[in-house]
């Protein structure tokens, strides 16, 4: 059973994420917000819908090898989905502490391979940021809130995902081409034929919001 102790991390227009314990271990519960506007049966029925695709993901990612939590149990009656807690600092926090520049271009190409692996599996994370990536205790990316996933072999999708991290890490941490730079190479490599069509629909993507940029 959940401790009735929990430390809330974070709140958003979709969910407030907290920690708290089950059956003693620390977790995380994942509390999905119903939406007033909507008629209540297609609330339930949406919201119980992103509630098992994120569950599904993760297993999934589980089932491929990629380090994400585990899933411990969804809870449909109050739309809460718990996880194992991971313990260290997001990548964005790890980035602004960081001056050992062989860890970086280690953790770098380590998110590069990582997103390769999930998007050969056809999923799409949706929500790419450093701040959905932990560094862990053993000094290893572990991918986190997949909130917005979806199950996809879309190229279009895969280079989305990797455009909205390009421009987290524009947005977030400036004069950081080379950090992106890198996943991308570590991305690229691990099967440069199969992630071709990828890269060439990324420039697209690129030049896309470049042309939203300019035209507001």
């Amino acid at each position: 059973m959940e401790n009735s102790g929990t430390e809330v991390l974070r709140q958003g227009a979709e969910a407030r994420v907290y920690k708290t314990e089950v059956s003693g271990n620390p977790a995380i519960a994942k509390q999905r917000f119903s939406k007033k506007y909507r008629h209540p049966d297609l609330d339930r029925k949406l919201t119980r819908g992103r509630l098992n695709q994120e569950a599904r993901s993760l297993k999934r990612c589980l089932e491929s090898g990629i380090r994400v939590p585990k899933v411990i149990r969804t809870d449909k009656d109050t739309a809460t989905l718990y996880i194992e807690f991971i313990e260290g600092p997001t990548l964005k926090e790890w980035i602004f502490d960081n001056t050992d520049e062989d860890k970086e271009k280690e953790l770098m190409s380590a998110v590069g391979k990582i997103l390769y692996q999930m998007h050969s599996n056809s999923i799409i994370h949706g929500d790419l940021t450093t701040s959905n990536l932990i560094v862990d205790k053993q000094g290893e990316i572990v991918l986190i809130d997949f909130g917005l996933s979806q199950i996809s072999a879309m190229v279009e999708d895969k280079a989305v995902d990797l455009y909205v991290l390009e421009r987290a890490f524009i947005s977030t941490h400036p004069e950081s081409e080379r950090l992106f730079a890198a996943v991308l190479q570590a991305y690229e490599s691990q099967d440069p034929a199969a992630t071709a069509a990828t890269m060439r629909r990324l420039e697209d993507v690129r030049q896309r919001g470049r042309k939203r940029d300019m035209t507001g």
